[in-house]
């Protein structure tokens, strides 16, 4: 009973704690560590012990998971040279360069110690990495190396840190070091691979979601413990695994399959990463009391914290700025067209918060090692130090160095065209059908439907007024009020009993489907409604090639600055507005009610427009059913 009551006092006050950061806009990890130290201190508050195998076997496994299936396995493959820089040569970097620096100001530390707590300090944490830059909006090239870093760096400080405790008692060479590094990291990838060709084949032939969510729920834990009985690398296990499952998803779940894995690991990933970050400030009390009890100064305990601290931070960019200019090198970036300015490489360099694999590979440390608990509190004062200190500046530095956003407009262009160019295909498979006996005219309707998804899209664009109105969003909103009524009443029905609980149950997910639907789209829409800027073709993706694209000019001299020319003269409404490159009519797009640039084309064989919205520069190809 006493377990049970921590366990739900601790939820209670992480979704507390996480709730009131999000009114007050900051990261709940900079709430959530200074809350779990000041509680330590607290009387009767339960002195919870965060160890290496509690957080190694129950924290890490599902965290690495849940990270590793969002992420891009394209765009991971595509920045693989800076990651593996980062993951492998600046762990080993930072763990070398801090083992002498705590050696140096330690008395009585042994080599393998020091370079045990900087192993141990070395990597930055995936979840504080991911969390913190997605909530400032890094460019995406920089989340994905932030990310892919943090995932694979813990397998390289968990095997440099065993080859430090090897070497204290003098069972180590730099033959068996190399062997046992080449053989963790293989071992994890081939074990990963093997969950995922084993899932991947049941997934196929058991379609059913509570079994596929089962299987969804074990597979980071049993690649975790497989990879480490054979003295694999269980980290890079669990990651290969999450990778090539998140990747092929598409072709190996149902739809209702993915939406249940998305739902359950985002709620598991919530509850663990912030349960986590309060879990390492409650540790201060114990570790405070274990080193003041040691035969060191308290000027000495501080000097080797700070500078530990010091040189975990000051390592990275020390290490970064080299291997940017002399090894990475980056090339022109394929979206915006440029080489990544000098700011990345500071952003980067800030982005070493460290987290909860430092404070449990620190709990692996061996009891007889000297000065354990010094190291300890090192170990504690890094984590805490990184988080409060870099986390809290970091959005000040993107701020200030003035490093762009993920344009919204861009994307929105972007994912408007691949719509289109989907609803193109899944036309054609339509028209295969024309021909046959259509008594409910269901080819019309499908047809119309794949158009106003295609439309909702392209409203996305040209929004000046961020309060304006589109047609789908009215529709969005009409469509929940009418869903609310609906739901209403069935549930009045329920109230009577003349209807039998499962049809109620049905009826009531039909519509929560509906309405889950609506609410994401509108939720994405008012979080870009605010957003302004270029859209440029170079966003867009550049689906296939268009050669009316490639010959005709990129802009139009507009035969009127007063709107559609169609609608003025009818004393009709437009939504956007389009230029035809060829002769500068100005005509509504197709979410508009009249859809006069489209009847242009037709009646002109005219083949491109130019949106004629304010700081737009796109094309659109009528005939290819390109953008550019």
């Amino acid at each position: 009973m006493h377990v049970a009551l921590t366990i739900v006092t601790l939820v209670a006050v992480v979704i507390t704690v996480t709730a009131a950061s999000s009114r007050l806009d900051l990261p709940p990890p900079l709430v959530l560590i200074p809350v779990g130290i000041a509680a330590s201190f607290v009387p009767y508050v339960p002195d919870l012990e965060l160890t290496s195998e509690l957080v190694l076997l129950g924290f890490l496994p599902p965290l690495l998971y849940a990270a590793a299936l969002q992420t891009s396995l394209i765009e991971f493959n595509a920045n693989r040279r800076p990651i593996l820089l980062l993951s492998v040569g600046l762990v080993l970097f930072t763990a070398a360069g801090v083992g002498v620096v705590v050696h140096m100001m330690l008395p009585g530390v042994s080599w393998p110690a020091a370079f045990a707590i900087g192993a141990v300090v070395a990597p930055p944490d995936a979840v504080a990495a991911s969390t913190i830059a997605r909530r400032i909006g890094l460019p995406r090239r920089l989340v994905t190396i932030l990310e892919g870093e943090s995932l694979l760096n813990d397998a390289t400080a968990l095997v440099a840190l065993r080859t430090a405790i090897a070497a204290a008692s003098g069972a180590v060479s730099l033959t068996s070091v190399t062997v046992d590094f080449v053989l963790a990291a293989v071992g994890g990838v081939l074990v990963g691979g093997l969950f995922f060709v084993v899932v991947g084949w049941v997934r196929k032939r058991f379609t059913e979601v509570v079994f596929d969510t089962g299987i969804s729920l074990v597979t980071p834990f049993a690649a975790f413990v497989a990879a480490e009985q054979i003295h694999a690398s269980g980290v890079l296990a669990v990651v290969v695994a999450g990778l090539l499952l998140g990747h092929n998803a598409p072709v190996l779940q149902t739809a209702q399959s993915r939406m249940s894995e998305r739902a359950n690991w985002r709620t598991i990933s919530y509850l663990l990463e912030n349960t986590i970050f309060l879990l390492i400030g409650l540790q201060a009390r114990r570790i405070i009391q274990d080193v003041a009890a040691s035969d060191l100064s308290l000027g000495t305990v501080i000097g080797v914290c700070a500078a530990a601290l010091a040189a975990t931070i000051l390592l990275r960019p020390v290490y970064l700025f080299p291997a940017r200019y002399f090894l990475v090198r980056p090339g022109v970036d394929p979206v915006s067209g440029q080489e990544p300015p000098w700011t990345y490489t500071t952003v980067l360099s800030w982005a070493g918060m460290r987290g909860v694999v430092t404070l449990a590979a620190a709990f692996a440390i061996p009891p007889d090692f000297e000065q354990r608990e010094v190291l300890l509190l090192v170990a504690f004062t890094v984590t805490a130090g990184t988080l409060l200190l870099q986390g809290s500046t970091l959005p000040w530095l993107v701020r200030r160095l003035k490093v762009p956003a993920p344009g919204a407009r861009e994307d929105a262009l972007a994912r408007a065209e691949l719509f289109q160019t989907a609803s193109e295909a899944g036309l054609r498979e339509l028209e295969k059908h024309v021909g046959e006996d259509d008594p409910h005219e269901t080819i019309d309707s499908l047809r119309r439907r794949a158009e106003e998804r295609n439309f909702a899209e392209w409203e996305r664009l040209g929004r000046d007024d961020p309060d304006a109105e589109t047609p789908s969003e009215a529709y969005a909103r009409m469509r929940l009020m009418m869903l609310n009524a609906e739901r209403a009443m069935v549930l009045d029905v329920r109230g009577t009993g003349q209807v039998a609980h499962q049809v109620i149950e049905d009826v009531l997910a039909a519509l929560d489907v509906e309405e889950s639907i609506l609410a994401a789209v509108t939720e994405r829409q008012q979080e870009r409604k605010a957003v302004r800027g270029r859209v440029d073709a170079e966003g867009s993706g550049g689906i296939g090639k268009c050669a009316h694209l490639q010959h005709l000019p990129d802009h139009a001299t507009p035969n009127t600055e007063e709107g559609c020319e169609d609608c003025l003269r009818e004393g009709t409404t437009w939504v956007h507005l389009r230029t035809c490159i060829s002769c500068g009519h100005v005509g509504c797009c197709d979410s508009s009610p009249r859809r006069h640039a489209d009847a242009h084309f037709k009646g002109t064989d005219h083949p491109v427009v130019v949106s004629a919205e304010p700081g737009e520069t796109w094309r659109w190809c009528y005939v290819d059913s390109r953008v550019g």
